[in-house]
């Protein structure tokens, strides 16, 4: 990751190592020669996908692509707590955003709650699962430590009473958190997760799906390995976090008697971004708390926040791809992210002119009620855009920082005296201003070259002055502008000895009202990818914009704050 981050260019292929174990594995004598690729994206549906969830998806959905396979859709909805609907359409919205579609291969972990429960009395049949009485408390107290055993009074229960404790479990006869069912691996293990884990416990609360029906759910370690295998799973591939909970992985589906291969689980490092959080816990706080006007607030980095900012789908997943794939955790600059972004609308967005600090222009030597209209390219970088016509008439607004009374060093826009050219138009040579009674500028006046149209003086000489943007006040649209920065102003918001709200950004976010955009911007629909010359990339909000009241997100600027090291 690290020479990827100092040479985007690099191919993340050539880093892959999943892909390696893969290839691997599908080798004549490999594990899974002769099959087909297919791996699972399972995300539980209890918020909104972020940009970490982001890199597992297209690992997962971009792995079945590469080697001709299949993905599944899985909604892990084993922990019903704060499970809703209302995320499962989102999960699903956005991974068909990103450009990846699972076909009929959508799957929810409660599906096999049946199942699920059915090995878990196969495995205490076998001896190798036991109702425990010890309480959350007790259950930690008798842990036990590195070179210590846990204990439980209960693991040499007989089987018979094993089953009959947990066929009452399901009938709901003992209260929450009273009892659980652990499977019977090995108190001295070295490894935490395989002290006898829990696999069941009991919670009375309504499922999304399967309402009240179930009263015991399974834990994850428990449920996933056996899901994973009943959907045909070759190769598991997750978040180094279940690294240490490979082993447990491996005994349930060992011990179970499901008819097929036991797939492989990779874990690769997971995604951190300076400047922002991960933790869907702490993205919710921020919304239930109005830290940000919803999950899809434009600073946030959840995906429908991304989406609203303006992030293509393209960029997204070109930064995931180009990221690459690690096993050592690190953190890569949000200002990668925006690289990428800038990279994909700087080919295809289309150039326009708005004023975000208007104040007027007037042409005296133009003539009144005289309108004219520019032929401009769209994008130069896609001639198949066409072009667009762009009205100039004798009043324009330009940015109020494009003029100064009295010049410093340098400065080579609007001042009386100065020449500059105004984009695609003429050439202008500034003769004064006007100010209000509290001294700011309340007009602005210039004469024009009648025979410098499109910016070309007919008698060739040098224009030293810059070239500024401007729209037409007469047929010039109000806008709404609201400016985006870091939602944190601390690089590592998510570091566990700091409080992350008192790490938020006051400046993130600013509003611009009274901007001016070309009339062209009157009918356009969400996203509408635009960049606004010389200001940075905008798109339309999807949520407040509307004919009457267009309002326009900044999604990056034009500079370009990431700097790869050659």
């Amino acid at each position: 990751m690290e020479e990827e981050l100092k040479n985007p260019e690099l191919k993340a292929e050539s880093r892959n190592f999943i892909h390696a174990f893969i290839d691997e594995d599908l080798a004549p004598g490999g594990q899974f020669a002769g099959m087909t690729v297919h791996t699972r994206f399972p995300p539980e549906p209890n918020g909104y996908l972020h940009i970490g969830h982001c890199k597992a998806l297209v690992i997962d959905f971009g792995t079945a692509e590469k080697y001709g396979g299949l993905c599944n859709l899985r909604m892990d909805d084993t922990n019903p707590a704060k499970e809703d609907t209302e995320f499962v359409e989102a999960i699903q919205e956005d991974i068909h955003w990103l450009g990846f579609d699972w076909g009929d291969r959508f799957f929810y972990g409660s599906d096999y709650f049946e199942q699920t429960y059915q090995f878990a009395e196969e495995l205490i049949k076998k001896g190798l699962a036991y109702v425990c009485d010890l309480s959350p408390e007790e259950f930690k107290a008798n842990r036990g430590d590195i070179g210590v055993p846990a204990v439980s009074p209960y693991r040499d229960r007989p089987v018979e009473e094993n089953l009959d404790l947990f066929r009452r479990m399901r009938a709901g006869e003992f209260p929450e958190g009273s009892r659980t069912l652990r499977a019977k691996i090995d108190l001295a293990s070295g490894n935490f997760n395989m002290r006898d884990p829990v696999m069941y416990r009991i919670r009375y609360i309504d499922h999304h799906r399967q309402g009240t029906k179930w009263c015991i759910f399974p834990m994850y370690d428990f449920a996933h390995p056996i899901q994973d295998a009943l959907e045909g799973i070759t190769h598991s591939l997750c978040s180094l976090e279940y690294e240490e909970h490979r082993p447990l992985y491996d005994w349930v589906v060992s011990n179970v008697s499901i008819p097929y291969h036991k797939p492989r689980q990779i874990e690769f490092a997971r995604l951190g971004i300076d400047h922002t959080v991960m933790s869907k816990r702490k993205l919710r706080k921020l919304v239930e708390e109005g830290r940000v006007s919803g999950w899809d607030d434009p600073r946030m980095p959840t995906l429908c926040g991304l989406r609203r900012r303006g992030y293509t789908p393209q960029s997204i997943r070109n930064f995931c791809e180009r990221i690459g794939v690690a096993k050592n955790p690190s953190t890569v600059e949000y200002a990668f992210l925006e690289h990428c972004l800038r990279e994909d609308l700087n080919e295809t967005a289309q150039r326009v002119m708005a004023v975000l600090h208007p104040v007027k222009l007037v042409i005296t030597n133009y003539p009144a009620g005289k309108t004219e209209l520019f032929d401009v390219e769209n994008n130069p970088n896609r001639p198949e855009d066409g072009t667009r016509e762009v009205s100039f008439s004798r009043e324009l607004w330009i940015e109020a920082e494009d003029f100064l009374e009295a010049p410093i060093p340098k400065y080579k826009r609007l001042y009386p005296g100065n020449e500059v050219r105004l984009k695609g138009a003429y050439l202008v040579t500034c003769t004064g201003c006007k100010k209000n009674p509290d001294g700011s500028i309340a007009e602005i006046y210039a004469e024009y070259d009648p025979n410098s149209r499109g910016g070309n003086p007919a008698d060739g000489r040098k224009v030293k002055g810059a070239t500024i943007h401007w729209v037409d006040a007469l047929t010039a649209k109000d806008a709404e502008v609201r400016l985006y920065d870091n939602l944190f102003s601390d690089p590592e918001p998510d570091a566990a000895d700091k409080d992350f709200l008192s790490c938020l950004n006051p400046d993130s976010l600013e509003i611009l009202t009274g901007c001016k955009v070309e009339a062209s911007l009157a009918g356009v629909v969400p996203p509408g990818h635009f960049q606004f010359m010389r200001l940075g990339y905008f798109c339309l909000d999807s949520k407040d914009s509307r004919e009457s009241h267009l309002v326009f997100n900044r999604s990056v600027s034009l500079k370009d704050s990431f700097k790869p090291t050659v």
